[in-house]
């Protein structure tokens, strides 16, 4: 269950505020040139607060991501309840992720800008930890389907949230919404499937 800002403990706000801070500065200038002290004012707190709840800079960057994953994991769960049917279900979680990913603050697009490749192996150890952990939901979600015969979930689930996740780097608001985007990428997805329908179903 999500905490609200009233059940929150100053330092769990404060901690908060210094990771968006921290997605703030690595938006505007990059991880690389983004500097402690920038963030730490723009958070309002010391430096030596700052580092009361991170070690590092990259550790700051890897909390950033976590917190994100964590964000988005929760979104996606909650649209799950109460829906029984599968493919209603992978709808639900689809629309849920696009709408954190375009609409969500700026935690989201720090993740989506600021990848692993800048990490050490343990930091990058941890990011994958965690979102292998967030990317379980959508392989369930898969496995629920009767899909065509010789269907690779594995490959689906890649490409289906490989598609949600490029929209970030085209995606204007106006034309359509991103619960809509999500509806039509899954729309094309099971038009695509269905062709293969004559090559019998996998239960």
């Amino acid at each position: 269950m999500t905490k609200t800002r009233s059940s929150t403990s100053k330092g769990e706000l404060q901690r908060e505020n210094v990771l968006e801070a921290a997605a703030s500065q690595f938006v505007l200038y990059g991880y690389a040139a983004a500097s402690v002290r920038a963030i730490a004012e723009e958070a309002g707190v010391g430096t030596s607060s700052l580092y009361h709840y991170f070690a590092s800079k990259e550790d700051l960057l890897v909390a950033v991501h976590e917190e994100g994953l964590s964000r988005i994991h929760t979104a996606v769960t909650n649209s799950l309840d109460g829906v029984a049917e599968p493919w209603d279900r992978l709808e639900a979680a689809c629309v849920a992720h696009l709408e954190m990913l375009l609409e969500g603050n700026v935690i989201f697009k720090a993740v989506m800008r600021e990848m692993p490749r800048v990490y050490d192996q343990e930091a990058l150890t941890r990011v994958r930890q965690t979102r292998d952990n967030y990317e379980l939901i959508f392989a369930r979600l898969l496995d629920d389907l009767a899909l065509p015969r010789g269907t690779d979930r594995h490959d689906l689930r890649l490409m289906l949230l490989g598609s949600l996740n490029w929209s970030f780097t085209w995606y204007r608001p106006g034309r359509s919404t991103p619960a809509e985007l999500a509806r039509q990428f899954l729309g094309f997805l099971r038009r695509g499937l269905d062709m293969d329908r004559g090559m019998g179903i996998e239960i």
